[in-house]
């Protein structure tokens, strides 16, 4: 069986490896200024709100706790779904109450965290792609004029796996009885920003 720290750590090597690759080939593919730093656009977009990051990383936590094949699906499941939403967000196509859902996000998937929640893996994969959708139509509507949608796309798809990698490394400290602790003190930190970045988007 797979450790799952030997887990984590193929799927963050994973990661980086897309990155460093989708960078050379961009580079050696002398793509126009704009669409240059549409690709770095979209890999920065995502670290730029907490919001957009303690969601993402809750993903993997979760993932974390629930194990395998939960480990794998959530993390694969939210960039999948975001990339629609960020299509929809290209193509102007209207989502109602984004801020809210994203910050509905971080307070759900918080409590997953903070109450051990063990649902069904088909819940729990639509769960987070339901949520998916408003943070990708999020970074659809904010590409900047004159910069390349595909390459913004596949930037903060990439940055959102990493999120994903960090949120799935610190999870696996749920092994340990002080682990679990902290682990859904996390969650429970995760929700409560969760209330305030609703309350900002409702004020």
């Amino acid at each position: 069986m797979t450790h799952p720290f030997k887990q984590s750590s193929q799927y963050t090597r994973f990661l980086i490896s897309a990155v460093i690759l989708f960078w050379a080939s961009s580079a050696y593919a002398h793509v126009e200024q704009g669409q240059a730093a549409g690709f770095l656009t979209g890999l920065q977009h995502p670290w730029s709100g907490l919001d957009h990051i303690l969601a993402m990383i809750a993903v993997g936590l979760w993932g974390a706790q629930l194990g395998n094949p939960a480990l794998w699906v959530l993390p694969v499941t939210f960039p999948m779904v975001m990339a629609f939403g960020a299509m929809m967000g290209l193509l102007g196509i209207p989502v109602p109450g984004i801020e809210v859902g994203i910050a509905v996000s971080a307070i759900l998937l918080g409590i997953m965290v903070l109450a051990e929640v063990r649902p069904n893996l088909a819940i729990a994969a639509v769960l987070v792609g339901f949520f998916a959708i408003f943070h990708g139509h999020a970074h659809g509507t904010e590409l900047p004029p004159g910069q390349s949608g595909l390459l913004y796309s596949m930037g903060f798809v990439i940055a959102t796996g990493v999120l994903h990698g960090v949120g799935i490394s610190i999870g696996l400290i749920h092994r340990w009885p002080a682990g679990r602790i902290a682990l859904r003190a996390a969650g429970g930190f995760i929700a409560v920003m969760g209330v305030i970045f609703l309350w900002q988007a409702v004020a």
